[in-house]
């Protein structure tokens, strides 16, 4: 797993993990005008590219999240696919979605992993690599 950062205005942070030749990169952002910090409401979106590096041709069938705030509150989300859709990836093909969540306190993180099935009916969990969600109201803590 690889985190690396970007060098746009807003300096953006993305983080990628490999898992079977299926590169994941996530990258979020604080959603300042769905956000209400006055009731503990912080909304984020996140911006995930799924790219398929590998020699086999990949089915998206469900979608696993733990979303954790900073009290340690952690939420498990389930589901069939991504954004409504089951993307199949041939080799070299990539596909690209946003999502968003919201939590209650100005900090937390998600990690996760998408259950996939090879055209040969293979089945394998591919890595979604844990991100941080940062809003401007999260206290920051040197390490």
């Amino acid at each position: 797993m690889t985190h690396t950062s970007a060098t746009d205005a807003e300096d953006a942070h993305c983080w990628t993990a490999i898992t079977r030749a299926i590169r994941v990169t996530v990258t979020p952002r604080y959603l300042p005008n769905e956000s209400e910090p006055d009731e503990n409401r912080y909304v984020f979106a996140y911006t995930v590219e799924i790219v398929n590096e590998g020699q086999e041709t990949v089915r998206l069938i469900a979608r696993h999240w733990r979303i954790t705030d900073a009290r340690g509150r952690t939420e498990e989300v389930r589901g069939p696919g991504v954004v409504g859709e089951q993307p199949t990836l041939q080799p070299g093909q990539s596909f690209t979605y946003t999502s968003g969540a919201p939590i209650g306190t100005p900090s937390g993180i998600m990690v996760g992993d998408y259950h996939m099935m090879t055209d040969a009916g293979q089945p394998f969990d591919v890595a979604i690599p844990a991100f941080a969600l940062e809003s401007p109201h999260a206290i920051r803590t040197l390490h």
